[in-house]
């Protein structure tokens, strides 16, 4: 009975930091096509890969808090459960990550696109 109990609390605990911090994964940044694209479409795709990046950041901030406070919290839950709130906290950051690197990949192919185009 101890056992289930700790473990509902260790569920309960899990899940509820991350729900009280909530936080919202940014839309992903439309960036135009080189080939295609005026200046003006650019540069406000740059104004958009900017914006992005920055909710992206605040994105990240948001859930190492979320897992600092989860730590700082009473610390009842077994080891499989710290393990699996650890490989999910670092699953979404690196992901987080990763997108972050690919809109600026993206954004940056299609300037060269642009400017090749504007030779």
């Amino acid at each position: 009975m101890k056992k289930m109990t700790k473990a509902a609390i260790s569920a309960i605990t899990m899940f509820a930091a991350p729900m009280a911090l909530a936080c919202d994964y940014p839309q992903k940044a439309d960036v135009p096509d080189g080939n295609t694209a005026t200046k003006e479409d650019m540069i406000a795709g740059q104004r958009d890969v900017k914006a992005y990046m920055g909710a992206m950041d605040a994105y990240l901030s948001c859930i190492e808090a979320a897992e600092q406070e989860t730590v700082a919290g009473p610390d009842d839950a077994e080891e499989d459960a710290k393990q699996q709130r650890i490989a999910m906290f670092n699953k979404k950051y690196n992901a987080a990550v990763e997108e972050m690197n690919l809109v600026a990949e993206e954004f940056n192919m299609q300037v060269r696109a642009y400017k090749e185009r504007s030779k």
